[in-house]
């Protein structure tokens, strides 16, 4: 008997006991499209979540207040309010300072926003003409805050899309009209372009003003929330991060950088944070759809071995005919590859079919 009449043999065999076959391959198309699915899934995510932290800013450095870690410099026990707009200016104009580019003092906080009958709470932004540049915020309709909106605390602002669509709908042109934040109305000037993103990391749900007014006029503080700070590439992050460590310690008087009351983090740091995550999360789903694989595996192994069992006559009929041993094996196996094979075909197409529908419902790459 050669290969072709084997193929034959054992095609016939399969389309005898439909049932019992189709039962099988089932099992092995779970498998397989389970183990699809959810990698795939789990990459997408881990990838959408990459893009939106590179969406933040190219080459981006943030100094926090308080404690923390970074390269170089360790922070130990500190406040909130340890970072002034005299630190920001001082990182800018300071000549040791080589690697950076652009310097964004901020001052951020959540707030109730109304026009008319609406309202939404979300991120208020104190920002300076830089956080465009660093952050890389573009506008579809209007213009971003100006010099000379901050050094007047003039009371205008620039909303994201999610905010628009909030207070507005999403056909208003939004440019002109007047919010109230805090009891204070605010002239809108611009609109950004949309960045994506959900919860603390939606980049369309933000309005941004002039930081002098969000600290005096708003809220009325005098320190930041944060440092956002470009470097010069890549290649130089590590060098920026200490250089601005060094000079931040030297110019708030700490002499022991585990003393630090501030933290540096780069985007770097936050994009292997979040590799590192995700894709623990994702080899905990795939050994989970793993036991469905191997469960589908020794699905096809009871049911040749119950094959075998019912077919012993067949077996001593070809046996007492002149047929090999290793015919007969050889005729199981092929049968065991078909149904494996096909499974394995089937269970490709149903886990790229559903990791592109998942991935389009649920918005991600």
């Amino acid at each position: 008997m050669d290969f072709i009449d084997l193929l034959r043999e054992s095609f016939g065999t399969l389309a005898v006991n439909k049932m019992r076959t189709g039962l099988a391959v089932l099992g092995i198309i779970i498998g397989i499209g389970s183990v699809i699915a959810l990698i795939s899934l789990g990459q997408s995510s881990q990838q959408m979540i990459s893009d939106q932290i590179q969406s933040l800013g190219a080459n981006l450095l943030t100094v926090n207040p308080g404690a923390g870690r970074q390269e170089g410099v360790r922070g130990a026990s500190g406040g909130n309010t340890t970072l002034t707009n005299e630190d920001a200016t001082a990182l800018e104009q300071a000549p040791e300072i080589t690697t950076i580019k652009n310097v964004s003092p901020e001052f951020s906080r959540r707030t109730q926003i109304t026009t008319g009958a609406n309202n939404t709470n979300t991120q208020v932004v104190g920002v300076v003409p830089a956080y465009a540049e660093v952050h890389k915020v573009a506008l579809s309709i209007g213009n971003f805050i100006s010099a000379r909106d901050v050094e007047n605390m003039t009371r205008v602002a620039v909303l994201g899309p999610q905010v628009v669509s909030d207070l507005f709908g999403e056909t208003t042109n939004p440019v002109g009209q007047t919010i109230r934040i805090n009891g204070q109305t605010f002239t809108v000037i611009g609109l950004t372009e949309s960045k994506g993103g959900s919860g603390f990391m939606n980049q369309d749900d933000i309005v941004f003003a002039p930081l002098s007014t969000v600290q005096k006029q708003l809220f009325g503080v005098n320190y930041l929330s944060s440092i956002a700070l470009e470097a010069k590439s890549p290649e130089v992050m590590t060098e920026a991060q200490n250089e601005v460590g060094y000079f931040l310690l030297a110019r708030h008087k700490l002499n022991d950088p585990a003393l630090a009351d501030f933290s540096i983090f780069s985007q770097q740091d936050i994009l292997n944070t979040v590799s590192s995550t995700t894709g623990t999360f994702t080899l905990l789903l795939s050994g989970i759809a793993a036991i469905s694989l191997l469960v589908g595996g020794i699905g096809i192994m009871n049911i040749m071995l119950v094959t075998v069992t019912e077919r012993t006559r067949e077996i001593g009929l070809r046996k007492a005919l002149g047929a090999k041993k290793k015919i007969i094996i050889t005729q199981f196996l092929v049968e065991a590859i078909l149904l494996t094979f096909s499974g394995g075909l089937g269970g490709i197409l149903i886990g790229i079919t559903a990791s592109a529908v998942i991935a389009k419902m649920i918005g991600t790459p």
